[in-house]
């Protein structure tokens, strides 16, 4: 059967050309005309949907034609083979095609922004979730369609809705699980075999590494080169909430900073000494994050940092390889032992500009159903639970042991602290140059905090001005 999908990859000529082209400065990822208002509520989605926004309107127009295609742009690993395999049945179904355009991670961020404040964006456009970053770098109040009327919208877990809504309206539609945490998964196999326990603290976690080494394994497979994976190790930044639990709204308040603090300093020394010490190996500056499934089943490395759907993605890359073989354990910088919780993800938004809204609607609908819900956790391995209330449940035994190992759970920065995500990629950056000598754990947290000032200028966030 002939596809009916357009599936594209950006560039790094094509988006150069597009933040050339656009005159925009990649380094101010900041929405025009951010709203005032920081704060957010879950949406009221039992409310009645409200009268289009002019956009809107136009929109309709633009959907009665018999051959529409609507434009959708994500960050690569955003959106899965399942989500486009969906997209051939929404295709058949609506006469709907779709453009999925993936771009490399390490760009999206600046060519999404340069689009939204070029008004020349996708009709949906992937961002991530976050009460505080979907205000202060989307806008959304003014660049994305409020989805509150939506018949899907009342589906939405409470919790990721919070992420997801400004003004008491709901923004965005979930793409992934986010019940599922990154931790450190693990060849039980190995681990048995060389009659290791689950570490507990960090000393605990050096021994087991060091006997890994030993042993001629890679202890920790990772992917510095996509941008982003090494930062996820930062989430052991719980242990600083632990220590002080009004320092997340300390630093909401411009009253603390991430320089000096204890905690953080202790996780990026640690972070940079298990690089040194060789247990990620020598090539983890290149390494790919695409390959983590297949590098584990391979028997070369033993653990990586990753969420619990890695055991499925393991036996698919080697079905000899039983998924249960991958077992989970905090991530222990710090003698972190809280589970790192965080509803914020990757999410779909439509694009207040796009002329083709109703279109994009019937995508996003089409995506929140019964049957598109159980056919994504049927055919990713990581999607255990989407946050919807009709979506399935497919928690194995080993992961549901992990969650149970762990009772308490502590916000991730992500999700409790302004200004911190929509640094992601910077931040990752600098821990590369840490990673490369060129910079000192206490250099990456002092430039963290000018980071979040540039973004609360950006955003004119009275507690910096």
């Amino acid at each position: 059967m002939k596809k009916k999908i357009l599936v594209s990859l950006l560039s790094f000529t094509m988006v150069m050309g597009v933040l050339a082209g656009c005159g925009e400065s990649a380094s101010a990822p900041t929405a025009s005309e951010p709203a005032a208002k920081e704060e957010s509520a879950p949406a009221d989605n039992g409310a009645a949907k409200e009268e289009a926004k002019p956009a809107e309107t136009a929109a309709a127009t633009a959907d009665a034609g018999e051959d529409v295609t609507i434009t959708f742009m994500a960050s690569q690993d955003w959106i899965q083979d399942a989500e486009m395999e969906l997209g051939e049945k929404f295709t058949e179904q609506t006469g709907i095609k779709v453009d999925y355009q993936i771009v490399p991670s390490d760009q999206y961020e600046s060519l999404l922004m340069t689009k939204i404040n070029a008004g020349e964006c996708t009709d949906i456009f992937g961002g991530q979730s976050s009460q505080f970053s979907i205000v202060t770098q989307f806008n959304v109040e003014k660049n994305a369609v409020d989805l509150s009327g939506e018949s899907w919208a009342g589906n939405v877990d409470p919790a990721a809705a919070v992420e997801l809504s400004a003004g008491g309206k709901l923004y965005g539609q979930p793409i992934q699980d986010v019940s599922a945490c990154w931790a450190v998964a693990y060849n039980i196999k190995t681990f048995e075999d060389l009659g290791l326990s689950i570490p507990t603290n960090y000393a605990e976690f050096c021994d087991v590494c060091e006997k890994i080494k030993a042993a001629g394994i890679i202890p920790i497979y990772e992917c510095v080169s996509d941008g982003w994976h090494h930062v996820c190790w930062t989430e052991a930044a719980v242990a600083a909430t632990q220590a002080d639990a009004s320092y997340p709204d300390a630093l909401n308040e411009n009253k603390a900073t991430f320089e000096g603090n204890k905690e953080l300093t202790t996780m990026f020394t640690q972070l940079k000494e298990l690089a040194d010490k060789g247990y990620m190996g020598d090539n983890y500056m290149s390494n790919e994050y695409a390959d983590a499934p297949a590098s584990i089943a391979s028997g070369e490395y033993a653990m990586v940092l990753y969420n619990q759907g890695l055991g499925a993605e393991v036996n698919a890359a080697d079905p000899s390889f039983p998924a249960d073989n991958i077992g989970y354990f905090v991530n222990p910088l710090c003698d972190n032992q809280a589970l790192n919780v965080n509803y914020c993800g990757p999410s779909r938004f439509i694009f207040s500009g796009s002329k083709n809204i109703d279109a994009a609607k019937q995508y996003l609908a089409f995506m929140a159903s019964d049957e598109s819900l159980a056919y994504m956790t049927e055919n990713v391995g990581k999607f255990n639970q989407l946050p919807y209330s009709n979506a399935p449940s497919a928690y194995s035994a080993v992961v549901q042991d992990f969650y149970d190992r762990y009772p308490k759970k502590v916000a991730v920065f992500q999700a409790s602290v302004k200004y911190y995500n929509p640094a992601w990629m910077d931040i990752g950056a600098d821990m590369s140059a840490m990673f490369l000598d060129e910079m000192t754990p206490e250099d990456v947290l002092k430039d963290i905090d000018k980071l979040r000032a540039e973004q609360a200028a950006a955003a004119s966030d009275p507690a910096w001005n």
